[in-house]
């Protein structure tokens, strides 16, 4: 006998491991590449100077620090379109009993 309380969706949700792969997997590349070209052109050490000149930061630090916030922002994009992404049907309305 089939149960037709519980709404039956057109697919499973993912695993919560799938779901954070495709969020943070692709945004860490994209945060790499970041890095790359915007400490090809900026040292972080003339970006202390001109933000925060009494902060006692490294370069490795700054590199890091940079590196971070680039991830940040890619993971929020990528998060972002994973939510625009979803399926309307898992919110909207239950598919009819067969």
């Amino acid at each position: 006998m089939t149960d037709y309380t519980v709404p039956r969706l057109d697919h499973p949700p993912r695993p919560l491991a799938q779901r954070l792969g495709a969020i943070l997997w692709p945004s860490f590349f994209a945060a790499c590449v970041a890095t790359m070209v915007f400490f090809a052109f900026v040292d972080p050490l003339a970006l202390r100077d001109l933000t925060f000149p009494g902060l006692p930061l490294t370069r490795t630090l700054g590199y890091s620090i940079g590196f971070f916030m680039f991830w940040l922002a890619t993971s929020a994009s990528s998060l972002f379109t994973w939510i625009l992404l979803r399926p309307a049907s898992r919110f909207n309305r239950p598919l009819p009993p067969e």
